[in-house]
């Protein structure tokens, strides 16, 4: 996990300086931390974005104590898990690591309400697409059957074109992180799944 070090230090610098006291944190990888219009985007719930470059759901459990230590959130949404599939780790882990944060978010905050939107249908990984599949429908039925604060966001669905494939206008030219259109879709779509 040495190679978040720098990422995570950033984030620790922007809690001991925040401009207020947010009342959603958005945590995860890029597509988290590439959302440049995400305070504008969600302005009445107040967000703050903890996302850090490439990082695995794998690794949002191990530095989760640090970077939300000075954190007292209403709502936390999260979106990980699709680097570790893309690093070559089975669907299985993945639910693993999603368990392991349920279990470090019940222990940070109890029963705060939170959010996890399902892993994207990339152009640049579907060649692992089943893969993708699987992890989102492990996740949504452990949500579903043992948790109650938990809620499971399906973006897949409003991605993909009548055939199922991923809309290409959805992503920027290396057909992984979102464009200006993908950002807009997750906005309205995370807003309608959102209790404020």
């Amino acid at each position: 996990m040495y190679w978040y070090e720098e990422d995570i230090k950033q984030l620790e610098k922007v809690s001991r300086n925040k401009e207020y006291e947010p009342e959603t944190i958005f945590y995860g990888s890029s597509s988290v931390r590439m959302w440049t219009s995400l305070k504008d985007d969600f302005k009445e719930l107040k967000p703050t974005n903890l996302g850090f470059g490439g990082s695995t759901l794998a690794a949002c459990v191990w530095f989760f104590d640090r970077v939300m230590e000075s954190y007292s959130p209403k709502r936390l949404v999260i979106y990980a898990g699709d680097n570790d599939l893309g690093d070559g780790r089975h669907p299985e882990e993945v639910f693993i690591f999603f368990q392991q944060l349920v279990a470090k978010v019940h222990h940070r905050f109890g029963d705060l309400p939170c959010y996890y939107v399902s892993l994207k249908p990339s152009l640049s990984r579907w060649n692992i697409i089943d893969k993708f599949k699987y992890a989102n429908n492990l996740i949504e039925t452990e949500i579903v059957k043992n948790t109650n604060n938990w809620r499971f966001i399906n973006i897949y669905k409003e991605m993909i074109d009548a055939k199922g494939y991923p809309k290409k206008e959805y992503f920027v030219g290396d057909g992984l992180h979102l464009s200006p259109l993908g950002y807009q879709l997750w906005k309205q779509v995370i807003t309608a799944n959102i209790n404020k």
